[in-house]
């Protein structure tokens, strides 16, 4: 029995996904099954890296998504729309979806599973997280005995490439960002990654399978890397961290969660300090596993595109051994309905470092010892480092603090006389 496949978009990844559809040998026999039907594309004429036959080719990507022989539509535009409007009607039309869109799964996933679960068809992601990283399938099925604490993760690789190479080189983030573009790692409009959004996205995917809860993609706390310096990095080097875009989900405990993405001094011995490069790394911790990381290549088209040839597998699995039941299978399906409450990010709870630039009189460091005494905000570590110019740079590490307190204390010290300016603050795992 061969399963007909519509596949929206012939770009990086989905050129990689029809090399292997269409190269089956040695791999898994089940690809055997799997018959590459209808290619979706913007132009007829463009040059490809992969072979397909003309004939399989149209610009016509809504009849792909209507055509009755189709089984499954695999959509790999990326973006917003058409991708959400045409995933919404291949549901309609009775298809199997799967896809690598983290943007709008992170934003219409309740409107997409709703449709899905309504229909009885499968909506599968596995490629939208982590590229080529196991991590969507892991936490529906292998870690579903578990209850979930923290999931913890370097999600974007353009990210981890600057702040690996900045880390290493000594550059400045500028410098970087523009050599990352020429190398492909970064977009020409880089936002979406040095701006955190694309992290953004991930994690509230990944939340809202660790946590049994629909996720609202506006509640997850977005701060970006554009403000790392050169400067912060070699500090953080000297204190014993790295510094990473971490996404952070949390069980508060309280039926409450965290949510947030943004630069963090991460502790050398800590297993994400180590993940340079391009790499990306997923930690999660839970009851009764303890820690569990998933590590690999974060993007591409040989990762990404074997992701999501899993999740046909797995479709074309399920229908033969079940046929074109209406039935789904639970563990593969998102079942949850609820939203997850989410902290805001005054009341998170964290270590933060700040970096000051002070005018150099005496007192100063004494002046704000007692200004974050007053906002509760205890003091791991206060140094001198040196001078910048005639002004004195102090480096302040905190103990675990509310956010609000902290940022109570720096509105509070910003309005001394001796100090000139708060260069960089920075949140520590």
């Amino acid at each position: 029995m061969a399963f007909n496949i519509g596949l929206l978009g012939l770009g990086v990844v989905g050129s990689g996904t029809a090399k292997i559809l269409l190269d089956p040998k040695g791999r898994n026999p089940i690809i055997d099954d799997i018959n590459l039907s209808r290619v979706g594309v913007r132009s007829l004429d463009k040059s490809r890296s992969v072979e397909i036959r003309p004939q399989l080719l149209t610009t016509d990507l809504p009849a792909i998504v209507t055509d009755p022989d189709i089984d499954i539509i695999v959509e790999l535009l990326g973006g917003l729309e058409p991708a959400r409007t045409l995933i919404l009607d291949a549901i309609a039309h009775g298809k199997h979806v799967v896809t690598a869109n983290k943007a709008v799964i992170a934003r219409y996933g309740d409107e997409i599973y709703t449709a899905a679960n309504e229909a009885g068809v499968y909506v599968l992601l596995e490629a939208a997280v982590g590229g080529g990283i196991p991590i969507i399938k892991p936490l529906k099925q292998s870690l579903g005995a578990n209850r979930i604490s923290n999931i913890i993760g370097i999600v974007n690789g353009t990210t981890n490439y600057i702040l690996s190479e900045m880390t290493s080189n000594g550059a400045d983030f500028d410098d970087v960002l523009a050599s990352a573009q020429k190398l492909g790692y970064a977009e020409a409009d880089p936002t979406a990654d040095v701006d955190g959004l694309d992290a953004a996205d991930k994690i509230a995917i990944l939340a809202s399978l660790g946590f049994g809860g629909r996720v609202k993609r506006e509640d997850v706390y977005c701060e970006g890397i554009r403000g790392v310096s050169a400067v912060d990095i070699t500090y953080a080097e000297r204190l014993g961290f790295v510094i990473k875009l971490l996404a952070i989900a949390k069980d508060t405990g309280d039926d409450s969660l965290q949510l947030r993405v943004h630069p963090t001094l991460v502790p050398k011995s800590h297993p994400l300090a180590s993940i340079n490069g391009v790499y990306n790394a997923i930690l999660v911790e839970g009851e009764p596993l303890g820690q569990v990381m998933f590590y690999g290549p974060g993007a591409g088209s040989g990762p990404t595109a074997s992701a999501v040839v899993s999740d046909i597998m797995n479709i074309v699995g399920i229908l033969k051994s079940s046929g074109k039941t209406k039935v789904l299978d639970p563990l593969l399906s998102c079942t949850h309905q609820h939203y997850c409450a989410i902290n805001p990010i005054e009341e998170i709870v964290t270590r933060f470092y700040a970096r000051f630039l002070c005018h150099d009189v005496p007192g100063v460091i004494g002046h704000l010892g007692t200004s974050f005494g007053k906002h509760h905000v205890s003091l791991e570590s206060v140094v001198q480092i040196g001078f910048q110019g005639k002004l004195a740079e102090i480096v302040v590490v905190t103990h675990d603090v509310k956010e609000g307190y902290f940022r109570q204390a720096l509105e509070d010290i910003k309005a001394q006389d001796s100090i000139h300016s708060i260069p960089s603050v920075l949140r520590v795992l």
